[in-house]
């Protein structure tokens, strides 16, 4: 790792994922860059404000001024307190739509991984719209670890990596062996056999050798395990194994494709409880 992403919108989940970001910072004392953007507010956007319309816009260019202000307050205050801290820790903030700017600030750094908070979304909101995060695990060429609760990588002992293992990209393989290495956590292999996705016990065996004697993988377990659904075996092994964080390969898919077939890896980083590592992977 040569530079850690870390999106910041001041949350409580925000503020686990920079403590997560941290340990990984101080394990390799590479780069943290904590981003933070700002939405500016138009005609038929006031996110920031409340409805249109609820205030003139005097009050509304005052309120982000304060704003403003107060963020580059909070933003100095954290770079005075990581100005020590044995790695390289920079601030920028930016204004604009939060998933634009991340994606650009991940190609403009060129960012090994991405760190960032999630409270997940569900239903309506998830279908429409999803959540910034779900949108920059969708789209990220470099691998996002998602975080909902207080956690250091020290605590990362066991990694679940739920897959098909049909043709994994090498680009996913390889940068989750330097992810497991960094965290120094052990793998768990598992593929999720469903009634609609059913495969021989031997076909998929054999498929994990395949993915473990290619990229030099020494997996503590392989594991089959039967579910009426992908996402809900993912999250039930790693329950059942105790794990401590889920990694998954993501398809990427945009548009109509994506509203048809969804996404089990963003399903599971919306579901799951534990930090979830994903990446995008080229086909």
């Amino acid at each position: 790792m040569k530079t850690i992403l870390v999106p910041y919108d001041f949350s409580k989940e925000a503020n686990f994922a920079l403590d997560f970001a941290v340990g990984l910072a101080k394990k390799t004392q590479n780069k943290l860059e904590l981003l933070h953007v700002i939405e500016l507010p138009t005609p038929t956007s006031f996110s920031s404000f409340g409805e249109a319309g609820a205030m003139s816009n005097e009050t509304a260019n005052i309120f982000m001024i304060e704003l403003i202000e107060k963020r580059k307050k909070q933003m100095n205050e954290l770079e005075e307190e990581f100005k020590d801290a044995g790695f390289t820790f920079e601030t920028k903030m930016i204004f604009g739509n939060p998933f634009a700017g991340i994606s650009k600030e991940i190609v403009d750094v060129d960012a090994d991984i991405v760190v960032m908070g999630s409270k997940g979304s569900s239903g309506l909101e998830e279908i429409l719209i999803g959540s910034n995060t779900e949108k920059v695990v969708r789209h990220a060429a470099c691998p996002v670890i998602t975080i909902k609760s207080e956690i250091s990588p020290s605590d990362v002992k066991k990694i679940v990596f739920a897959s098909d293992f049909n043709e994994v990209p090498a680009s996913v393989a390889q940068r989750l062996k330097n992810s497991i290495d960094v965290i120094d956590g052990e793998l768990h292999l598992v593929k999720i056999n469903t009634p609609s996705m059913f495969e021989h016990s031997r076909v998929s065996f054999q498929k994990m050798k395949t993915f473990v004697d290619e990229f030099g993988f020494s997996p503590q377990s392989m594991e089959i395990y039967n579910s009426t659904s992908e996402e809900e075996g993912i999250l039930d092994y790693a329950d059942d194994i105790q794990a401590d964080m889920i990694a998954m390969a993501t398809t990427g898919r945009t548009g109509f494709l994506h509203l048809l077939t969804g996404s089990i890896a963003e399903d599971v980083v919306n579901a799951a409880k534990r930090p979830v590592w994903t990446m995008k992977a080229k086909k």
